[in-house]
């Protein structure tokens, strides 16, 4: 990771200028004990209320069970977030089924960050200089996928984690990472 001119470089490829978290993922592994990453520090609470709650650990069990809500309130079907990129980005898919309801989700003016549950690090989208953030602003149309694409410096958030992504007014908690 390389800092300059107050813009971080998560080093996730070449090109990448953008704040993405990279300087909260160093604070959190510098904040560990030692011997143990800041990732199981933050696990071990999480992994007890997950027990107590009864949660499922799969993206299937999700869907099914929160699945409902984001189409009705939201007009989208969350498909899921995937690890891409060698485990450098994480890529949130989502269909539209009402353009309306999924106005905000599109919005430029909103700022879109996923948090990891385990650990409490932001991750923003990434803005590349020639094409800008990676994820789609253009009016949504019914039927259609769509993807928003956050970095993911360190690789801190590895399948089975949990995320929570935020896009303005629009909050998805519990996510599974596949």
């Amino acid at each position: 990771m390389v800092t300059l001119a107050r813009r971080t470089i998560c080093g996730a490829w070449l090109g990448c200028a953008t704040l993405c978290g990279a300087d909260a993922a160093a604070r959190a592994l510098d904040a560990a004990p030692a011997g143990r990453p800041a990732a199981a520090t933050a696990a071990a609470p999480n992994a007890s209320v997950q027990a107590q709650a009864g949660a499922s650990s799969t993206a299937q069990d999700w869907r099914a069970r929160e699945g409902l809500y984001f189409k009705r309130n939201w007009g989208v079907e969350i498909i899921g977030m995937r690890v891409t990129s060698s485990g450098y980005m994480l890529s949130f898919r989502y269909r539209v089924l009402d353009p309306l309801l999924a106005r905000p989700l599109n919005d430029e003016k909103s700022k879109a960050y996923v948090i990891d549950e385990a650990t409490g690090i932001r991750l923003a989208v990434p803005a590349m200089e020639n094409i800008g953030e990676l994820r789609q602003t253009a009016a949504a149309k019914a039927d259609r996928n769509y993807f928003i694409i956050f970095g993911n410096p360190l690789r801190l958030v590895k399948p089975g984690a949990r995320v929570s992504v935020v896009v303005g007014r629009f909050h998805v908690s519990g996510l599974v990472v596949e």
